[in-house]
């Protein structure tokens, strides 16, 4: 956890309370919080090494979990088309009337 301490410290410097949400301090648990290096499926890794099972799931939308390879393929499919336009597309109203279509 030593590497975690350090980016905790340099963060503390930079960002009040050193994390850009207050769950995130760990101040109502103790101890410092855990810096991420990466996600796989349902784990997370610190920048320690350390593996844990992810069960936030970034309070919802990871439900399939990290780095789902059909998720990251469709991402990158429509990112390579641009990834803001500032005007309307399709792609918004098909996600509305699939909304519509869930939702009592």
């Amino acid at each position: 956890m030593q590497r975690s301490q350090q980016a905790f410290a340099a963060a503390q410097q930079l960002i009040p309370g050193g994390v850009n949400s207050p769950v995130r301090a760990f101040k109502s648990v103790g101890g410092t919080p855990r810096f991420i290096d990466r996600a796989e499926g349902p784990y997370i890794f610190d920048i320690d090494g350390n593996r844990y099972i992810d069960y936030v799931l970034s309070w919802g939308p990871m439900i399939l979990g990290h780095a789902q390879h059909e998720v990251v393929a469709a991402i990158q499919q429509q990112a390579a088309k641009g990834t803001s336009y500032g005007a309307p597309t399709e792609l918004e109203t098909e996600l509305a009337q699939l909304i519509c279509d869930l939702v009592p």
